[in-house]
C-alpha cells in the first residue's frame, strides 16, 4: 500500500472522490462534512448542519454538488462553491445509510433503516419512487454505472437487484400517442415503477455491502458472516460463484477495483484485504493496530482508494504507477505492459522489444521499478521488489529492435538495487552485508567491496562510481579506489537525473530538489509543497521537473517558476530544445512542446548576457507583474521599466533605480501630491536642489521648500518665503522663516503683533536693541519679566552657513547603465528605426555621461515646458504662479544637451563586511563582519555548539573591535571603517586583508596561568570561571601556523580537565550531609589531568577526607600516589608517611565507595560518576569530555556550548587548516 494522505479525525462513516479535482469529501460520526484536499493535505472546507452522524456522502460528476445523508433522516444536497446547503429531502424514517447521484439523470439514490430505497429527484426536489421489499435496516444501495439497476444490500441476509427501466421511460417524455396513454393510464391507476429483478440469498447474517462490477455482469457483497460473496447475473437469473474467506470480524465494505482483477474489502476486524477476481485468493492484506474500518471508495478515473476508520482516513494506492525508464543518447528504454519497450526520441516511433515475464506470484507491486542499460553490449538490467529486491539481466537481440516476440531465460539474482557501472560490469548492493557486489555480463561475481556507509540504494554516477544513498544523505563511491569522493546531506532522496555532459546532479526527494555538482558540491535546494515526480536537464544547464500538477523550471541561482500545468502527472524523460518527451501513468510517450522564453530569459540575466537580455525584451511578449517583481528582487529595475507602461508602476520603478528623468515624467503624469512628496524624497536623497524644490512647490509644502532654502543658504529665497507666510497670514510660517534670516526685527514684530509682548522684550533686551526694549517696557508697566544675572553674554541665534552653498551635490563621471540608451523608449511606444539601429550598438561604445558643470536647477528635458509635456520641444521656466511666488522665483537653467543631465547612479561596492565572509569559513571572522547569524551556524557546524548565550558577549566585542568610527561633520552620519589585520601603507588598497580580532592565544595563555595561580590558592570559583572564560574564547581565536592550531588543541584538552575538577571539588563542599559522596567527588578529582603541584593538592585533599571517614584502606592509596610524585614540601611528604602507617595496622573501608583505582577510567561531565575502560559513552564534540549514554542530545555541562555527541567537523581557527 502506497499511502497518500492521512487525517486525523473523529471515525469516518462516508467517503466520495471528486472526478476532477483532488478533493475527497468525509462524513463523520459526528455530523461534520470535511472536504479535503488530498494532495497537498489540507482541509478546504467543512459542512455541519446534520445532526448526528452522518453515514453517506457522495459528489455529484459534473456539477458543484454533493448530496449527503445522516441519522436526522435528512438528505441534504450542498453546493460547495456556495459553500451552503441548497435543500433539504425529507421522506425517509430512520437513518439514511447511503446516499448516490446516478451518473446520467437527475436522480438520487438513498438507503435506510427503515427498509426502504428511494430514488429522489434533486431538480424537481421530490421522491420519484420508493422501493420496497427489504425486511431489516437496508445498509446501502447504489445504481449500476451503465444499466438501469440498483443493487441494495440488507441486514434481512439478502442482497436484491432492482430493474429501473421503467422509471427512465417515465422521465424520458414518450415520442407516439400509444406510449403516452399508457403512460397516463399508470400515472392514473398506479404503475410499477422499481421491480426486483433478484434476490441473492447465502449469506448468514446481515449484508453490509453489495456493488456492481463496472464493466462485468458481477456483483461483489460483504456480511456479518465475516465472508465476501462474488455473484454473476444475466437476463433471466443471478448466482453465487464463490466466497472469499480471511477476515476476522464483519465485513463493513467491499467493491470491484475500476482498472485491474481485484476486489478491496475493508472490515472491523482493522484490515482492507485485496484479493484476485480470477483466481479468487487473497493478495494482501493491510492492517491498522486500533481503528476499525467502515467504509471503501475509489476514484472514479485514477488508480486511488480511500478508507475510512475509527479516527480518520487514509488515501491510498495499492501499486505504484511510475514506469520503469532508463534513457540513453536518442533511445528510451521502458518497461509495459510485461514487455520491454523502445522508443526513439527523433522519429517518435515506438516499439516492443523483448518479453520480460512478470513471474506469477499472487502479490502486488511486483512491476519493474528501476531499468538501466549498457548501450555497448545492449544488455538490459530490470529491478523489481519481488522477494525484497532482484534483478533481472537480459541481451536484447540486435534485430529485436524491430519486432519483441521472442522470450528468453534472464539472469537472475537478489540486490537491492543494480546499475551498470561499466561496458560489461553491472554492480548490485546486497543491503544485508552493505557490499557492493560488481558482476560480469555472465551474472558471475568479479569484485566484492565493502561501503563506507550503511545504504539503501545505488545509482549510477560515471564510469566506475557509485551514488550510494542512505537515509539522511548520499555520497559517490569510487569502486576502483574504494574511496569516497563526495558526500551531502540531504532529505531521502527518491531519483536521480544527471545532466548530459555529467557536471551537474538533481536529487530529487518527496518534497524538494537539491542540485549539486558531480562531487556533491551543493549549489541549491527547491522545496515543492506537493510532490515532485520527476526531471530532466535541457541544453542550457536549467534543470525542468514536474510535480503532481505541474510542469517547472529551476536555474543555477535556485530560482524556479511555472512553465505549464497538467491535468495528470508525467515522467519527464528527456529536454530537448523546448520539446519535453515524456511517459505517462499508462506507459505512453507523448511530446509537450514549451514556451522556454521566460526562462532562458532569466537564466540570460543571471549569466549577464545582457545582449540576448535586449534582443528578447525588443522581440518576445515578456511581461506581467511576476517577471517585473523578479527584476525588481534580482536588482534590475531599469530592466523592468521598460516593460511597464503603466505610469505608477513606471515611477515606482523610476526611483527604485534613481532615474529620476522618468520619475519626474510619470509624477507629472499622475500629478498626485503623495507622488510628487516621494520624488521630492528621491531627488533630495540624489542632491537634485532644483528638482526637490520643483517637487515642494507642486505640493505646496512651504515648510519644507524654506528648510530646503535654509540648508542651500538661498537667503534671497528664504525672504520670498517670508512674504509668502505674511501674505497668507501664516504667523508660524513667518516665524521660523525670520529665524532661519536671523532677522531679529521681524520677530520681534511678529511676536508683538500675535500679542506676546513678554517674549518680545526679552527678544529685543537680549539682542541688544535698547530702543525697542524701552518702548515694550512701558507698554508692559508692572509686568516686565525679569531676566537671569551674570550669564555670559547673549549671542546672536543665526542659521550656521551652510557646507554646500545653493548647487546641486556634484555627481560622479560614470559610465552610462548597461540597459540605458538600448532601452530608452521600449514600453514608451515605437522607436524610430534609425534611432535603434544607434542604440543598438551599446555593447561596443560605451556612452560617457559629463555631469562635472552642472548649476543648481538643472532640470532633466521634459520638465522645462509649462504643462511638463513628454517631449522635451518646449523651452519654458518653471511655472510657480499658482504658488502665489513673486514672478523672480524663476529657477536658473544651464542649457545641457539631453543625454549628460541623466545621472547614472554607481553601482554599490561589495560592504568589508560582505568580502571577509565570502572569503573565509572562521567563525570569528564572521561575528566580526557583524554576520553572526551565519557565525553561529558555523560554530554548530564545526563544533556542534547550540548555547551562543556565554558566546554573545564575546561577538559584539569582536565586531565592534573590528570597526572604527569617524566622524565627518555634524550633519552627516557617522562613518563606519573596517579595521584589517596585518594592513601596512605599502598594501594594495582593492586588496582587503581579514578583520582584525580583539582575542588571540597569548591572551589565553596569560589567562591559564592566572588560572593555575588562583587553583594554587585554593580560589576554586575564580579559577574555575577563568578555565570557562578560555573555553568560551577559544572557538573565536584564529591563528596562522598549523603548530599553533596543535597548541590550542592541547589547551582545550588541559582547561577541560581543570574545569571538570573543580566543578566536582565546588560540588563536593556543597555536601555536607553526604560523606560517601564526598570521598567520590575527592577521589575522581584526583584522576584529573592536573599540573603536578595541584595533583599533590588534589591527593593531600582526597586523602584527608577518607582518613577522616576511616576509609583507611582507600586514604593509604591516595598517601602512596602522593609519595611517588616526590613532595618538595616537608609537610607534604609527611603527612601521607603518617597516614600509611596508620592504615597497615587496619587495612579497612568503613563505607564502600563508587571507586576502583585499579581499574582505569574517565569521570562523567554531568554525573560525575566513573566510566570504566570498555564501558559506552558518549563524547562532547568541542572540548571531548565523556558523558554517559543518557547524556546524549543534551547540553555539555563542562564547556556549556555543544551537544554532547553532535556530529561535528572538528575546530577551524587558521586559514592553513583550509589550504
Amino acid at each position: 500500500m502506497l499511502t497518500k494522505f492521512e487525517t486525523k479525525s473523529n471515525r469516518v462513516k462516508g467517503l466520495s472522490f471528486h472526478t476532477k479535482r483532488p478533493w475527497i469529501l468525509a462524513s463523520l460520526h459526528s455530523g461534520v462534512i470535511q472536504l479535503w484536499d488530498y494532495r497537498m493535505g489540507t482541509l478546504i472546507d467543512r459542512f455541519d448542519e446534520h445532526d448526528g452522524p452522518v453515514r453517506g456522502v457522495h459528489f455529484h460528476k459534473s456539477q458543484p454538488l454533493f448530496v449527503s445523508g445522516g441519522d436526522d433522516y435528512k438528505i441534504k444536497v450542498w453546493n460547495y462553491k456556495m459553500h451552503r446547503c441548497l435543500f433539504t429531502l425529507l421522506g425517509h424514517l430512520d437513518y439514511i445509510r447511503t446516499v448516490q447521484f446516478h451518473h446520467e439523470y437527475p436522480w438520487i439514490v438513498s438507503a435506510s433503516d427503515d427498509q426502504t430505497i428511494r430514488i429522489w429527484n434533486w431538480q424537481s426536489r421530490t421522491c420519484i419512487s420508493v422501493l420496497t421489499g427489504h425486511n431489516h435496516y437496508v445498509m446501502c444501495a447504489s445504481f449500476h454505472p451503465k444499466e438501469d439497476l440498483v443493487v441494495s444490500a440488507s441486514l434481512d441476509q439478502t442482497v436484491r437487484v432492482w430493474d429501473i427501466g421503467s422509471l427512465k421511460k417515465k422521465s424520458v417524455s414518450p415520442a407516439d400517442d400509444i406510449l403516452r396513454l399508457s403512460q397516463m393510464n399508470t400515472d392514473l391507476f398506479g404503475g410499477v415503477d422499481a421491480v426486483v429483478k433478484y434476490v441473492l440469498e447465502g449469506h448468514d447474517r446481515g449484508v453490509n455491502w453489495a456493488s456492481f462490477h463496472p464493466n462485468l455482469p458481477l456483483i461483489v457483497s460483504g456480511a456479518d458472516d465475516r465472508q465476501v460473496k462474488l455473484w454473476r447475473m444475466n437476463d433471466t437469473k443471478a448466482w453465487e460463484v464463490d466466497t472469499l474467506r480471511g477476515h476476522m470480524n464483519n465485513v463493513s465494505c467491499v467493491m470491484f477495483h475500476a482498472k485491474q482483477d481485484i476486489i478491496v474489502s475493508n472490515s472491523e476486524d482493522k484490515s482492507i484485504r485485496v484479493w484476485d477476481v480470477t483466481k479468487r485468493t487473497g493478495i494482501q492484506t493491510f492492517r491498522r493496530e486500533h481503528d476499525r474500518f467502515w467504509i471503501l471508495s475509489s476514484h472514479p478515473e485514477m488508480n486511488l482508494l480511500a478508507a475510512g476508520h475509527d479516527s480518520g482516513m487514509i488515501v491510498f494506492k495499492l501499486e505504484r504507477e511510475r514506469p520503469a525508464f532508463a534513457v540513453s543518447g536518442d533511445s528510451l528504454f521502458y518497461a509495459k505492459d510485461r514487455f520491454l519497450k523502445y522508443y526513439e526520441f527523433s522519429t517518435q516511433r515506438d516499439t516492443q522489444v523483448i518479453p520480460i515475464r512478470r513471474p506469477g506470484s499472487i502479490t502486488l507491486n511486483q512491476s519493474p521499478r528501476t531499468l538501466s542499460y549498457s548501450p555497448s553490449e545492449n544488455a538490459v538490467l530490470v529491478c523489481s521488489d519481488l522477494d525484497g529486491g532482484s534483478y533481472e539481466l537480459y541481451f536484447i537481440p540486435r534485430d529485436s529492435i524491430t519486432r519483441g516476440d521472442s522470450a528468453q531465460d534472464a539472469k537472475r539474482g537478489v540486490g537491492g538495487s543494480a546499475v551498470f557501472v561499466a561496458r560489461n560490469r553491472f554492480a548490485v548492493l546486497e543491503k544485508i552485508t552493505n557490499f557492493v557486489l560488481v558482476k560480469n555480463l555472465k551474472n558471475e561475481v568479479v569484485k566484492k567491496t565493502p561501503l563506507p556507509f550503511a545504504a539503501d540504494a545505488i545509482f549510477y554516477a560515471g564510469t566506475g562510481n557509485l551514488l550510494c544513498r542512505s537515509e539522511d544523505k548520499v555520497f559517490i563511491f569510487d569502486l576502483q579506489q574504494r574511496t569516497v569522493l563526495g558526500e551531502l546531506q540531504t532529505p531521502f532522496v527518491k531519483y536521480v537525473v544527471w545532466s548530459n555532459d555529467m557536471e551537474s546532479i538533481a536529487l530529487l526527494s518527496k518534497h524538494a530538489i537539491i542540485i549539486a555538482s558531480k562531487r556533491l558540491v551543493h549549489q541549491c535546494t527547491l522545496h515543492e509543497t506537493i510532490r515532485v515526480k520527476s526531471g530532466g536537464w535541457d541544453d542550457n544547464g536549467v534543470f525542468i521537473y514536474s510535480t503532481l500538477n505541474h510542469i517547472k523550471y529551476c536555474l543555477p541561482n535556485g530560482d524556479s517558476g511555472i512553465i505549464k500545468t497538467l491535468d495528470v502527472p508525467i515522467y519527464i524523460t528527456k529536454v530537448s530544445a523546448n520539446t519535453i518527451f515524456c511517459l505517462d501513468r499508462d506507459g505512453k510517450n507523448k511530446a509537450i512542446v514549451i514556451d522556454a522564453t521566460e526562462y532562458i530569459f532569466k537564466l540570460s540575466l543571471l549569466k549577464k548576457k545582457y545582449d540576448n537580455v535586449m534582443s528578447m525584451i525588443r522581440n518576445s511578449q515578456l511581461c506581467g507583474q511576476a517577471m517585473i517583481a523578479y527584476l525588481q528582487q534580482k536588482g534590475f529595475p531599469e530592466v523592468a521599466l521598460h516593460f511597464v507602461k503603466d505610469e505608477r508602476t513606471r515611477f515606482n520603478l523610476a526611483l527604485e533605480s534613481g532615474n529620476i528623468q522618468i520619475a519626474v515624467e510619470s509624477a507629472t503624469a499622475i500629478d498626485e501630491k503623495d507622488y510628487w512628496y516621494r520624488l521630492g524624497v528621491e531627488a533630495l536623497r540624489q542632491g537634485n536642489a532644483g528638482i526637490v524644490e520643483f517637487a515642494y512647490q507642486r505640493t505646496k509644502n512651504f515648510e519644507r521648500l524654506s528648510f530646503l532654502y535654509l540648508i542651500n543658504g538661498n537667503t534671497q529665497k528664504l525672504s520670498k518665503m517670508l512674504k509668502i507666510a505674511e501674505v497668507k497670514n501664516d504667523v508660524m510660517g513667518q516665524f521660523h522663516n525670520a529665524l532661519y534670516l536671523g532677522n531679529v526685527e521681524e520677530r520681534i514684530k511678529i511676536l508683538e503683533n500675535v500679542g506676546h509682548l513678554p517674549l518680545a522684550y526679552i527678544t529685543a533686551k537680549t539682542h541688544g536693541l535698547h530702543d525697542v526694549a524701552e518702548r515694550l517696557a512701558a507698554e508692559l508697566g508692572d509686568n516686565l519679566p525679569t531676566l537671569p544675572e551674570g550669564k555670559a553674554p547673549p549671542t546672536l541665534l543665526t542659521p550656521p552657513t551652510p557646507i554646500m552653498c545653493g548647487s546641486d551635490w556634484p555627481l560622479l563621471r560614470v559610465m552610462r547603465g548597461i540597459f540605458e540608451g538600448g532601452l530608452d523608449n521600449i514600453g514608451r511606444g515605437a522607436v524610430d528605426e534609425e534611432d535603434e539601429a544607434v542604440d543598438g550598438d551599446w555593447g561596443e561604445e560605451m556612452d560617457m555621461v559629463d555631469v562635472d558643470g552642472l548649476q543648481n536647477g538643472v532640470v532633466p528635458p521634459g520638465l522645462e515646458g509649462e504643462e511638463v509635456p513628454g517631449e522635451d520641444d518646449g523651452e519654458g521656466g518653471w511655472d510657480l504662479e499658482d504658488l502665489e511666488l513673486p514672478p523672480e522665483a524663476d529657477t536658473p537653467r544651464a542649457s545641457v544637451n539631453t543625454h549628460s543631465s541623466v545621472f547614472v547612479a554607481p553601482t554599490t561596492g561589495m560592504p568589508v563586511s560582505q568580502i571577509w565572509i565570502q572569503r573565509s569559513s572562521l567563525a570569528a571572522e564572521h561575528a566580526a563582519a557583524g554576520h553572526f547569524d551565519t557565525a553561529m551556524r558555523l560554530l554548530n557546524r564545526q563544533l556542534g555548539i547550540r548555547n551562543f548565550t556565554p558566546l554573545r558577549q564575546l561577538f559584539l566585542d569582536l565586531h565592534s573591535g573590528s570597526h572604527s568610527y569617524l566622524r565627518a561633520f555634524s550633519s552627516a552620519p557617522v562613518i563606519s571603517l573596517a579595521v584589517e589585520r596585518g594592513w601596512n601603507e605599502t598594501t594594495t588598497p582593492n586588496v582587503r586583508n581579514p578583520p582584525a580580532l580583539v582575542f588571540n592565544f597569548s591572551q589565553l595563555e596569560e589567562k591559564l596561568k592566572a588560572g593555575y595561580k588562583a587553583t594554587t590558592a585554593g580560589k576554586f570559583s575564580e579559577a574555575l570561571r577563568l578555565f570557562l572564560s578560555i573555553l568560551h574564547t577559544i572557538p573565536l581565536i584564529v591563528v596562522d601556523s598549523r603548530r599553533e592550531v596543535d597548541e590550542v588543541k592541547e589547551l582545550i584538552v588541559i582547561v577541560k580537565e581543570y574545569v571538570l575538577g573543580l566543578q566536582m571539588e565546588l560540588k563536593r563542599r556543597e555536601m555536607k550531609d553526604n560523606p560517601v559522596r564526598q570521598q567520590e567527588l575527592a577521589a575522581y578529582f584526583t584522576h584529573c589531568n592536573l599540573q603536578l603541584p595541584h595533583l599533590r593538592l588534589a591527593l593531600l585533599n582526597a586523602m584527608t577526607v577518607c582518613y577522616k571517614a576511616k576509609n583507611l584502606a582507600t586514604a593509604a592509596n591516595f598517601a602512596r600516589r602522593l609519595l611517588e610524585t616526590n613532595p618538595t614540601v616537608e609537610s607534604q611528604a609527611k603527612l601521607p608517611r603518617q597516614v600509611l602507617q596508620a592504615a597497615e595496622k587496619n587495612m579497612t573501608d568503613a563505607s564502600q565507595l563508587n571507586y576502583d583505582f585499579r581499574n582505569p577510567f574517565v569521570t562523567c561531565g554531568a554525573t560525575y560518576v566513573p566510566i570504566y575502560r570498555g564501558q559506552k559513552d558518549v563524547s562532547c564534540p568541542y572540548c571531548s569530555s565523556r558523558f554517559v549514554p543518557s547524556q546524549e542530545g543534551k547540553l555539555c555541562t563542562v564547556c556549556d556550548l555543544a551537544v554532547v555527541g553532535a556530529d561535528a567537523s572538528g575546530l577551524l581557527c587558521s586559514p592553513s587548516q583550509i589550504r
